[in-house]
């Protein structure tokens, strides 16, 4: 089940700062890195955002989340983490398809480090198309994709 979660409240922005915490030191230590920046997000951070997020629950518990910015003329993934207990479930790819779902008039954009490559398995297979690579100032390697709607 797929559900917003409430972010200003403190109690989901804890939840949510959990989840990232997890998910992201999965994927630091896929990058090669020790400082990444997601890991510094507060939970107050959460809270504050103007982002949306969407919960993927399995049995009561979460087991997934996707924040995204939904702009004028496209929509941006933020973030999709998924509990390493859940990995490999399809989680992600249930998150990735209920924001293309429901968002279908505009591209969607996301970004990933190159070697994350769950992740960008995850996005070619769901028809994303790599707009370009780059080094961040960490030196982490990045790529970026865009699906654009189906109309």
């Amino acid at each position: 089940m797929i559900k917003k979660l409430e972010h200003h409240q403190l109690e989901e922005a804890i939840k949510i700062h959990i989840l990232f915490q997890l998910s992201y030191t999965v994927e630091a230590k896929l990058l090669g890195i020790s400082k990444f920046p997601p890991l510094e997000r507060t939970i107050e951070n959460y809270q504050k955002s103007d982002t949306t997020f969407y919960a993927f629950f399995e049995k009561n518990a979460l087991a997934g989340i996707i924040e995204i910015e939904d702009l004028q003329t496209k929509i941006t993934i933020n973030s999709l983490v998924v509990n390493p207990e859940c990995f490999r479930r399809g989680i992600g790819k249930e998150l990735v398809n209920f924001v293309l779902n429901t968002t279908t008039s505009k591209p969607c954009i996301v970004e990933t480090g190159i070697l994350n490559t769950p992740a960008n398995q995850l996005y070619k297979s769901l028809g994303f198309i790599e707009l370009k690579q780059w080094k961040t100032d960490m030196g982490i390697q990045k790529v970026q994709y865009k699906k654009y709607p189906i109309n």
